[in-house]
């Protein structure tokens, strides 16, 4: 009984010295020194938050390039608004707008000539011949919403048994709200005018400065062409031999490559234009009711998350808290993880074990070499309001490096070498470590029987290396290690040097 006794005793007290000799440190990420590059993000962004700094917040529900994208405009290139696809900017008198519900940016149009793009082989707008569906999608937000303004214009001519043809694929501003004009596009088909020309036309105004999503599709296998604003169907027809769902299915056929234009005669805003080889789908999670009002909600309901790179403290280190400046509107939420080790080599994605943790509350059992921090933001239920971060602060204690020896003396022997210090005024220092090398400043030695550098001496003040070549300098270097924990090495002392010989002893 006596023995476990002590055995408490002398843990307690190295819990306790290590408590007393612990020092406060902070890490802030975010704020005035912004954030780093992260491990891992999915599905975020930066945006404006406290005091103007940047802040993490989720990605708008932005289109995103994929094996159906045919082409993809999003105005967050400043030298080029064309994101991905195989068509060039023929001209371009649209300007950047930082007023933009997706992303950062879109594209500003004052009605003096729009943007002009020709499409390259291949691609929807830049070959001849058959094609099967398509959908064609943009976001608006007009200043104006006057008759006769251009949203999108594209005109071209087909060779039909010798004779060409006319075609043409137009929308524009019409009382309000959008119409459509598709003229000799599909193969064989007369309309019902019976000129091969085809009209859509929304039901819903277009409201001045208030962003709507917008869709023309077209489904092969149905031969369903309908215009959608946001998400709803607004007009319809069957491309068929009858004007019926039991009709033959008639075929897109593209006349000559021809420029596309889009905003010609326009006053307001767009963004996100892009062209599908499928008909329009609307996402997966998306609901009637979001779609009826919005089209697609602005974040996606699944939310996103980051990860910091590990951030590198000391051996030993305990983490305390982890306090954010965040905003967390309604319905939102905002999930905090931490982790830690002395060895984030052999880290994955489930090792070590993420910890929830909550801002501003006591955090226990995190401690180690490294920190690494998660955080998951999730959007309110109509994925129309982001929560955001702008700063994380750590908050941990640091065991203190332990001072080395001031005075180091080294005397030289037959093959060895013996080393003496005064020990370190520091109380944290527990024992000593001897550095050795051949160089000036480089202790990488390997041939003292005791050892490769460097070498675990204990509590001691005075050690011979031996084993070492007659002949040869050696320069070496004394350096604490830590009563608190053993894994902590503090800075080396004054270097010095000895050369062995066989003349100074058996």
């Amino acid at each position: 009984m006596k023995k476990i006794m002590i055995a408490f005793a002398g843990a307690l007290l190295t819990i306790c010295a290590a408590s007393g000799f612990a020092e406060s440190k902070q890490i802030v990420l975010g704020g005035k020194n912004g954030w780093p590059v992260f491990r891992y993000e999915d599905n975020i962004t930066t945006g404006k938050g406290r005091f103007g700094y940047d802040c993490i917040e989720l990605a708008t529900n932005s289109f995103v390039f994929d094996e159906y994208t045919d082409l993809l405009i999003d105005f967050e290139k400043q030298d080029n608004p064309i994101s991905s696809g195989a068509y060039e900017v023929v001209s371009n008198n649209l300007k950047v707008s930082n007023d933009s519900l997706l992303e950062k940016s879109a594209g500003l149009s004052r009605n003096i000539g729009g943007l002009s793009i020709q499409g390259k082989p291949g691609t929807f707008f830049g070959s001849e011949g058959l094609m099967g569906s398509f959908s064609i999608e943009f976001w608006l937000c007009p200043s104006l919403g006057e008759n006769g303004e251009v949203i999108m214009n594209w005109e071209s001519s087909k060779n039909v048994r010798g004779r060409l043809v006319y075609q043409l694929l137009n929308c524009i501003f019409e009382g309000g709200h959008l119409d459509w004009t598709i003229s000799n596009l599909f193969d064989s088909y007369a309309g019902p005018d019976g000129n091969g020309e085809i009209h859509l036309s929304g039901t819903s105004n277009i409201i001045p400065d208030t962003w709507s999503y917008h869709a023309l599709s077209y489904d092969c296998e149905t031969g369903i062409l309908e215009y959608l604003v946001n998400g709803i169907t607004e007009d319809l027809i069957y491309v068929t031999s009858n004007g019926k769902e039991s009709g033959e299915v008639a075929l897109v056929v593209m006349g000559t490559p021809a420029m596309v234009e889009f905003c010609k005669e326009f006053t307001g805003k767009i963004d996100e234009i892009r062209i599908l080889r499928r008909p329009y789908t609307p996402p997966d999670y998306q609901s009637a009711e979001a779609a009826g009002a919005l089209g697609r909600m602005l974040y996606k309901p699944m939310g996103g998350r980051f990860e910091t790179q590990p951030i590198v403290v000391s051996t030993g280190s305990v983490l305390k808290t982890l306090t954010a400046e965040m905003n967390v509107p309604s319905q939102t939420e905002i999930s905090f993880f931490v982790r830690s080790g002395d060895n984030y080599f052999n880290w994955t994605d489930s090792y070590p074990e993420w910890k929830p943790v909550e801002s501003g509350k006591d955090i226990s059992g995190v401690s180690g070499m490294y920190f690494q921090v998660a955080c998951e933001l999730y959007p309110d239920g109509n994925g129309s309001v982001s929560p955001s971060v702008t700063t994380l602060t750590l908050d941990f204690e640091e065991l203190p490096l332990p001072l080395p020896p001031f005075t180091v003396k080294a005397q030289a022997g037959n093959g060895s070498v013996t080393l003496s210090w005064n020990y370190s005024v520091d109380e944290t220092a527990g024992g000593y470590y001897i550095f050795y090398g051949n160089r000036p400043g480089e202790y990488l030695g390997r041939v003292a029987v005791e050892g490769p550098s460097p070498v675990n001496v204990g509590n001691t003040t005075t050690f011979t290396l031996t084993g070492l070549e007659n002949g040869k300098i050696y320069y070496f270097a004394v350096a604490s290690w830590s009563a608190l924990d053993d894994r902590i090495t503090g800075p080396l002392s004054k270097e010095v040097y000895a050369r062995p010989l066989q003349r100074l002893g058996k």
